[in-house]
């Protein structure tokens, strides 16, 4: 259920949200099911006007048929592959990050996730020049580490700040801000964000579970409720403005002592990639991390690379580790 918002579509002010709660109006699916003339009477509001919001929140949330031929058309037009940096990766994700669609880094504390998001947010910015939006939940985004894989790329002090620029980095410590936000963002603030540099063509959420997983379990259902509406925002900004979003989850231990990405079965359907990130037994190497494809819709699933996390920082003529693994059994 999406709740209503003022600004969702234009009348829906502030005021009319409000004397929409007064008669228990909340969401999309009350307003649109409920007779308009016996609510307008409530609401002391025109009836015009509120059935043209009906027709406009309809036209947004509802479901149309679409030809697959259309479908593939619009894909061809509007996809774009963004490079991760990392040729492991590149080669894991099938040549990258995919616009329209979220992908997922999943792992448990030390697996790199965070490190990943940093080196992939300066690839685009630097390398790609498009802008990034960085929606840190944990306090782990610092602008020096940004500065530090930077200045390994380019001993310009312009290029370095241009870069930076190109990065908007917010810092949100709960779900009801991410949502907030998420929506600001699908509002227009994309193409705020745009101004002046590249257009944005990746929101990276580092991390989504540590703002969700606090309110799910027990008899907290609204926990689930905001969840698959922090999904819902997610997707549907990802296509509308043809982004890539990257997500991170931590994991959790399954029958057997399995590990199994975080947030359960019903998260599960949202990323259209998810790959799991893990610390390898080579202790001489411990910047080595291993990823395994454990969900693709055009990947074979369980395959794994291994990469090094110094891969991002190092100088332009240096080198990072990289190796990889032959397919795992499923």
């Amino acid at each position: 259920m999406v709740v209503l918002r003022e600004g969702m579509c234009p009348g829906l002010d502030e005021d009319l949200v409000r004397s929409l709660r007064a008669v228990d109006i909340r969401t999309v699916e009350d307003l649109v099911s409920s007779d308009m003339e016996e609510l307008a009477m409530k609401c002391s509001v025109s009836y015009k006007a509120l059935f043209a919001i009906r027709r406009v929140l309809l036209a947004q949330h509802a479901a149309f048929p679409v030809s697959g031929a259309d479908l593939y058309e619009e894909l061809l037009s509007s996809t774009a592959i963004l490079s991760t940096g990392n040729p492991s990766l590149d080669k894991l994700l099938d040549s990258g990050l995919y616009t329209g669609e979220i992908t997922e880094l999943t792992g448990g504390p030390g697996s790199g996730k965070s490190q990943v998001c940093f080196g992939i947010a300066v690839h685009i910015s630097y390398h790609l020049k498009q802008s990034v939006i960085y929606i840190d939940t944990t306090g782990g985004l610092t602008a020096g580490r940004l500065l530090q894989m930077l200045q390994t790329q380019t001993a310009s002090t312009e290029e370095q700040m241009e870069a930076l620029q190109r990065i908007h980095v917010l810092r949100l410590f709960d779900v009801f801000s991410l949502l907030d936000c998420l929506h600001s963002l699908h509002g227009g603030g994309l193409r705020q964000a745009s101004v002046g540099g590249g257009s944005v063509k990746a929101v990276i959420v580092d991390s989504v579970s540590a703002v969700i997983s606090p309110l799910l379990g027990g008899k907290q259902n609204e926990g689930m409720s905001l969840m698959i509406q922090v999904a819902g925002v997610l997707k549907t900004m990802a296509k509308d403005f043809n982004v890539a979003a990257l997500v991170t989850n931590h994991v959790t231990r399954g029958g057997g002592g399995k590990v199994l990405p975080g947030l359960g079965v019903s998260w599960s359907h949202v990323p259209r990639t998810r790959v799991l990130l893990e610390r390898t037994a080579a202790v001489s190497h411990p910047s080595l991390r291993s990823a395994t494809l454990i969900k693709s819709s055009r990947q074979p699933c369980h395959i794994r690379e291994e990469f090094d996390l110094q891969w991002w920082s190092r100088s332009k003529d240096g080198s990072a580790g990289k190796r990889k693994l032959d397919q795992m059994d499923s």
